[in-house]
């Protein structure tokens, strides 16, 4: 039986080989075992982890560091997971308290943030993950970092308006490099880069004095090359924008289904990248649906309501399909 490995596994698979520490293999370990296929196919590659994994954590123990290691992997939830990064007192904790339930510390003090905290951004009809990360430093760098990063599917910049943008993008460009990880701009040696990875820059305090200045400094540098957005998580300004913003960057589509006969489900969408084939959807909602797939009909990018299409037809933002096996 073929092994089906997703593209999550996949990258996760070229992390551990590029890892060079124990702890960092074990990260990328832990991602491969999140994400990895369970069906009899990968049995063998399961076994074969869960070795590396024995090996890699009696590495740490015989060292004296593996007790006291915890594994800060949050697993993904909603329809994507964000990574919100910066350097100290960027503003990235006040957004996530703005925008979620969660309850991050929040101090006009340095290092506040010390462990990855997650909250759901409710966007319309779905959940997007955000995760608070520990400001960007290189002599206080947590191992673990750079995994979180690898993982997310998006990077959430926060740059301090009430500060020079262009000093602080430069740092956390400089770091991300450090990390081995790409957003596109500022990188002095591509060799060394393991994964490149989408971002939004979010000039955040946009309520200090000469916040709309540096904001138009960021746009004029960075604004050709990535989305930029600003807002004030203190008055609530630009929330929503903020939302719409990383709804954009995430460039996914959302798909509904009905039941022969039934009225379609609009509460709880299909959430797939753009691009994706009917055969995607079928997987999403089962892999036996995957396996035996034989059509569907859909409402929304066919030429007519109800028309049957094949497992390789392209959907379309708001499609409706009716699965048929």
């Amino acid at each position: 039986m073929p092994a089906n490995l997703t593209p999550q596994y996949l990258e996760a698979e070229r992390n551990f080989r590029a890892a060079k520490s124990p702890e960092e293999k074990i990260a990328a370990l832990e991602e491969m075992m999140a994400t990895i296929p369970r069906h009899k196919g990968t049995d063998h590659l399961w076994r074969d982890l869960r070795r590396k994994m024995a090996e890699l954590t009696q590495q740490l123990r015989k060292k004296g560091g593996g007790a006291a290691r915890t594994s800060m992997l949050i697993d993904k939830e909603g329809a994507a997971q964000m990574a919100l990064i910066g350097l100290t007192n960027s503003g990235k904790s006040q957004l996530l308290g703005a925008v979620t339930s969660a309850t991050p510390l929040v101090g006009d003090y340095p290092f506040v943030t010390q462990v990855p905290t997650p909250g759901m951004m409710k966007f319309e009809n779905i959940q997007i993950q955000l995760i608070d990360t520990p400001p960007l430093a290189p002599q206080i760098m947590q191992w673990w970092l750079p995994h979180i990063l690898r993982r997310a599917d998006v990077l959430v910049i926060f740059i301090d308006l009430s500060k020079d943008p262009l000093v602080q993008m430069a740092k956390v460009i400089g770091h991300l490099n450090g990390m081995r990880i790409s957003i596109g701009v500022g990188v002095v040696d591509e060799e060394s880069i393991i994964v490149s990875k989408k971002a939004l820059v979010v000039g955040s305090k946009l309520d200090v004095p000469g916040a709309q200045q540096n904001l138009a400094k960021l746009k004029e540098k960075y604004g050709p090359q990535l989305p930029v957005t600003a807002i004030s998580a203190l008055d609530g300004t630009g929330l929503e924008e903020l939302k719409q913003k990383i709804y954009q960057v995430l460039d996914i589509i959302r798909v509904y289904t009905k039941a022969p006969g039934e009225k379609a489900v609009y509460d709880d969408p299909i959430v797939l990248p753009r691009g994706s084939t009917l055969a995607a959807a079928a997987a999403a909602v089962h892999k036996d649906f995957a396996a035996k797939l034989k059509y569907a009909r859909i409402w929304g990018s066919g030429k007519h309501d109800g028309i049957a299409v094949k497992r390789d037809h392209i959907l379309q933002n708001g499609d409706v399909i009716e699965l048929h096996i």
